[in-house]
């Protein structure tokens, strides 16, 4: 007698067809409730926070002259060995010791440049699995201990998903302001539309931090730190320079003195390349409208060198499209002395720094 029983299809079919189900609901309910966590969660900032307050006698001269430096470090992880997935590339982040390299390269080229009253940095990261969870702000605080110090988050993302088979996790980074002078006050402005969901869940919040320093005309000196759009259709960049637009000519009928220095993921206006080797990306490139801004404001830019690449391949002197998408625009209260991209090859970021000296117009 066989103790074998036989198989019973109709049960295998049940149990196989309940576990299915089973499996299936939980790869389904996965998504959706990393997706209603994250909304609930989302970085909401309020249109306008005000980051900090001073009372200070850190008063700048009205016939000041001064010099400012703009650099985006891509959160030092965008060396010119890497490519990236968003701009059309396969690397995510590269090896932890490379953003260690990176993070080096850039103090000590900050360092060089100790001298500048103002640095406005873009991509610093504050706790990102991209860097490492490397806190770029308190290094670059620890570099410059002389300086003030101010910070504005625009990117706060809890979990990007993308790729799949290497997710960029995590990520909080932001604007950061290095001066020789204290503010009286720091304040963050959120640009207005954004991608829309789920999409905008992964996507940076961008905004631009407004510091104003006195001045002795007793008028403000407003230095504006601005990251604005990339990879949309040009829509949202339009919008956020027509803000920008708004905001500081209101400032400037004030009697105050504007400086704006940003990477603003567009060319300036008319722009036309002298680049003495690098090679100029035709296909990719987004002009600022010649109108823009009224009569007497200036968009003070070098073009002999380029400030950006694509980072769709690694860096090839020659062969990579290359552009300048940053760049300062100043006041008609304050004159233009010299402009000067510093180049590097790329070596620590996919953008080269811009450093400018101005000076202010005082009021007859």
């Amino acid at each position: 007698m066989s103790l074998n029983k036989p198989f019973n299809y109709d049960l295998f079919m049940r149990i196989f067809i309940k576990y299915s189900l089973i499996i299936i609901a939980i790869i389904i309910a996965i998504p959706i409730i990393f997706l209603t966590y994250a909304t609930i969660n989302a970085y909401s900032p309020d249109y306008k926070e005000v980051l900090e307050e001073n009372s200070t006698t850190d008063i700048i001269a009205d016939t000041a002259e001064l010099h400012l430096m703009s650099w985006n470090i891509g959160y030092c992880g965008l060396n010119a060995e890497m490519d990236f997935f968003y701009g059309g590339g396969k690397q995510v982040y590269p090896n932890e010791d490379i953003v260690l390299n990176n993070i080096r390269g850039v103090k000590r080229d900050l360092k060089n440049n100790e001298y500048v009253d103002f640095m406005l940095l873009q991509e610093v990261d504050v706790s990102s699995l991209r860097s490492y969870f490397t806190n770029q702000v308190d290094t670059f605080n620890q570099l410059f201990k002389g300086h003030h110090s101010t910070f504005a988050y625009n990117y706060k993302a809890l979990f990007v998903p993308l790729p799949i088979h290497k997710p960029m996790g995590g990520a909080k980074s932001g604007l950061q302001t290095l001066s020789r002078n204290t503010p009286t006050q720091s304040t963050r402005y959120s640009f207005e539309g954004n991608f829309s969901w789920p999409k905008s869940l992964a996507m940076l919040n961008r905004c631009f931090m407004v510091n104003r320093y006195a001045v002795s005309s007793g008028k403000d000196l407003v230095v504006i730190n601005s990251h604005n759009s990339a990879y949309d259709n040009g829509g949202l960049r339009k919008a956020q320079m027509q803000q920008i637009k708004a905001f500081v000519i209101k400032e400037y009928e004030k009697g105050n003195y504007v400086i704006v220095g940003a990477d603003w993921n567009q060319s300036p206006p008319n722009f036309k390349n002298n680049f003495s080797k690098d090679a100029m990306d035709l296909d990719n490139i987004l002009f600022i409208e010649e109108d823009l801004m009224p009569t007497g404001w200036s968009w003070l830019f070098d073009n002999s060198e380029p400030t950006n690449r694509r980072n769709f391949i690694p860096y090839t002197k020659g062969e990579t499209p290359t552009t300048v998408i940053d760049f300062f625009l100043l006041s008609p209260n304050i004159r233009s002395i010299s402009a000067k991209n510093i180049t590097a090859d790329f070596r620590y970021s996919d953008h080269q720094a811009v450093k400018v000296t101005i000076k202010l117009i005082p009021k007859n």
